[in-house]
């Protein structure tokens, strides 16, 4: 198990660590995060597999293809912007779509292909009874998982450069810093639990630790890592970079708590699924590590809060 788990963590990080080099330095201007595409679309469909499971697994109806099918197309949308730096184009200021706007055109598209599916298969036996059952999964993973990792790629388009990727970054290792604050602080002085019907070993001690751990990590990337990634002297969209050594702190005094609750809702939000699926882990595509979902839980919940806290 354990060597199983080191295996695939190594594996992981070696791709990341690759793709996010490469994003970094070989990116083409106005189209920054190309090099991420794999990331996204294995953790958005990895994602999405694992929820078809535990929801086919537990008896419920769900169309696989079709749900698969409508959260690539809600992730991918956010990316349609980057089309035009792709053909030597700089995007239009006045499209009344906007950029965010792509991202919604994606959630009724992938709601409408899940309608369209069930009308075709209306009318077999089998099918007729489960019609809205399966419309409502599928509706609800094409959104689920697709919009909050359509704004995932939005904010690495934040900015100039490499300021998206600085952000993107900075989001993923507070929020995953704010989980292991949790864990640690729970096993050490965790007492008092916070929802034990439906996750028994969270606690409120452990809730402080992940907030006190968050917290000083956002400080510790906005100061050192984002300028690092970004360049010294890069400002926030739209700000001049006066006073830009002095803003980390209260970014993260912002930051740290807030990331800490969205990511406790989203992983609440798995734990809520898996044990009305009578499931222990999301799914098996990571061995030793368990499912995708267990890795976006929290990062699918973060990613709103994060977006306009760095839009902000």
């Amino acid at each position: 198990m354990l060597k199983d788990r080191l295996r695939t963590s190594a594996i992981l990080i070696s791709i990341i660590a690759l793709l996010l080099y490469m994003d970094a330095n070989h990116s083409l201007s106005g189209a920054e995060g190309l090099w991420l595409l794999p990331l996204l679309l294995f953790f958005t469909l990895g994602t999405a597999h694992d929820l078809v499971g535990l929801l086919a697994g537990s008896g419920r109806a769900v169309a696989r293809r079709e749900a698969l099918l409508g959260t690539l197309i809600v992730s991918l949308s956010a990316g349609l912007p980057l089309v035009w730096a792709l053909t030597g184009n700089s995007y239009p200021v006045n499209c009344p779509v906007g950029r965010l706007g792509w991202i919604v055109m994606g959630g009724v598209a992938a709601i409408f292909i899940v309608l369209i599916s069930e009308m075709r298969r209306y009318g077999r036996a089998a099918a007729e009874k489960d019609a809205i059952q399966r419309i409502g999964a599928g509706s609800f993973i094409s959104l689920y998982v697709g919009m909050p990792m359509a704004l995932l790629v939005a904010l690495r388009s934040l900015g100039e450069g490499n300021w998206g990727l600085a952000a993107l970054l900075t989001m993923i290792t507070v929020t995953k810093s704010a989980d292991a604050g949790a864990y640690f602080a729970g096993k050490t002085m965790g007492k008092r639990k916070l929802m034990p019907r439906l996750s028994p070993g969270k606690t409120w001690e452990g809730l402080l630790g992940g907030v006190v751990m968050a917290t000083i990590v956002a400080y510790l990337c906005l100061r050192f890592l984002f300028p690092w990634i970004a360049g010294p002297d890069a400002p926030p969209p739209g700000e001049a970079s006066v006073g830009w050594l002095i803003r980390p702190l209260w970014g993260a005094l912002v930051l740290g708590p807030i990331l800490t609750l969205a990511g406790l809702m989203g992983d609440l939000a798995e734990s809520l699924v898996k044990r009305d699926a009578g499931a222990k882990d999301s799914g098996t595509l990571l061995p030793g590590l368990g499912g995708v979902w267990d890795v976006t839980d929290s990062l699918i919940a973060a990613a709103m809060p994060a977006f306009l806290c760095f839009a902000a």
